[in-house]
């Protein structure tokens, strides 16, 4: 039987709420997202009888370590005993990180239109900056090695990635999609489902 896997988006950011590409730089969660991470967990807490079976595992980056952290409080669970894998971590946005949208067209103008016609291929500028394609291709053998009921802790893109590579979204549907920091996504026979 494939493994069960719950994916839980890192609380709200000030960067969040702000608009601005966070990507990879290390932005904490505010107070928000801290009550939403709190309700995270205790949700997880209903759905899980016996959580020192499943794995825990989150990106590196602070958000999704706090968030993780937060959960494992409210499972019960000693805060640090996960693991942390860097194939996480959201789309590096390169020179964009840390903008938001009007001051990137202030600076390199046509920017949205450009990324608009082709999202998931599209590459912004700047040293380690990655398309959606890019964060796919790393994503993907950590998804298909996963070998136990796992808990995982990360970010938007990488849940888009997810719903693309299980077939589950179109890449337009993917790019598209919302993904809520206050729900938890559930991987169980193939199927995606927001709880």
């Amino acid at each position: 039987m494939p493994p069960l896997v719950y994916f839980v988006r890192h609380g709200q950011t000030d960067w969040n709420v702000e608009s601005r590409f966070q990507g990879q730089h290390d932005v904490d969660i505010n107070a928000t997202g801290r009550e939403q991470a709190r309700r995270n967990g205790r949700r997880l807490a209903e759905l899980i009888d016996e959580p020192a079976r499943f794995d825990f595992v989150a990106s590196p980056l602070r958000r999704t370590r706090e968030t993780m952290e937060i959960v494992r409080t409210e499972l019960g669970m000693e805060p640090q005993g996960y693991r942390l894998e860097p194939r996480l971590m959201e789309l590096h946005f390169g020179d964009w990180q840390g903008l938001t949208i009007d001051r990137i067209e202030a600076a390199f103008p046509g920017s949205e239109e450009a990324r608009e016609r082709d999202k998931w291929g599209f590459l912004p500028p700047g040293p380690s900056a990655e398309s959606y394609e890019m964060l796919s291709e790393r994503v993907r053998p950590w998804l298909a090695a996963i070998g136990r009921d796992t808990v995982c802790v990360t970010h938007g893109g990488v849940i888009r990635s997810i719903f693309l590579q299980t077939g589950t979204a179109t890449r337009a549907e993917a790019e598209m999609m919302d993904v809520p920091q206050d729900s938890i996504l559930r991987y169980s026979d193939g199927r995606l489902d927001w709880l």
